[in-house]
């Protein structure tokens, strides 16, 4: 018995990056002081934690924010954006240098680092808030959007199509303080421990960008 209820209470641990508060040296983060002639890039693949770091990782990305984007509330905070009836996923705002690197390259990393196949999860991380979506702001990035899930879907990697949305932006709402950075202030956390810092490490090692130092 107790054998079977250290195996559920290991389980429980990684069902999700929910419900988890508490640096990490090989884990980026993000430079809070504005930057000149930055661009905004705003996307949804799963646990923000883990979005966080992956646009942070890449050289010329000053810095991204996690909070909720998506839905209609307009005062959406952790606790109800969790019960999945906002409306809203959880969201980064990515802030880069558009001379170092494209919106395109952001793109491309953001279908890189997650399951873009899966409707409304990533892995354990299941619910509506939890859906991947690629927000424009112009038709230009509409359309890179687009020809992006072209190329994932002719890929041949996944069985199933694309479900990412892609739909246009309209408004961030920052999360609370004690989700930014979590991963870098919390790197004994369990879910950050064996899922989080896991991904990101697969993410670094197999996208082909340009990565800080």
């Amino acid at each position: 018995m107790r054998t079977i209820l250290t195996s559920l209470t290991s389980l429980l641990i990684l069902v999700s990056c929910a419900n988890t508060q508490a640096g990490n040296n090989n884990i980026p983060v993000g430079n809070s002081k504005p930057g000149a002639h930055e661009a905004v890039a705003t996307f949804a693949e799963g646990c923000f934690w883990h979005a966080e770091i992956v646009f942070q990782s890449l050289a010329g990305v000053r810095d991204a924010v996690s909070g909720y984007a998506g839905g209609s509330d307009t005062r959406p905070d952790y606790g109800k954006v969790s019960t999945g009836e906002t409306g809203h996923a959880e969201t980064v705002q990515v802030y880069y240098d558009p001379a170092v690197i494209s919106y395109e390259t952001l793109v491309k990393a953001l279908f890189a680092s997650m399951d873009p196949t899966q409707l409304n999860r990533q892995g354990n991380d299941a619910g509506t808030e939890y859906r991947s979506i690629a927000f424009y702001r112009n038709e230009s990035e509409k359309k890179i959007i687009e020809e992006e899930i072209k190329r994932v879907n002719a890929s041949g990697k996944y069985k199933s199509p694309v479900v990412t949305e892609v739909k246009p932006f309209v408004q961030f709402y920052p999360a609370e303080d004690y989700h930014q950075e979590y991963i870098s202030q919390h790197p004994d956390n369990p879910y950050v421990r064996n899922v989080s810092i896991p991904e990101y490490r697969h993410f670094r090692a197999s996208f082909p960008g340009k990565f800080k130092a």
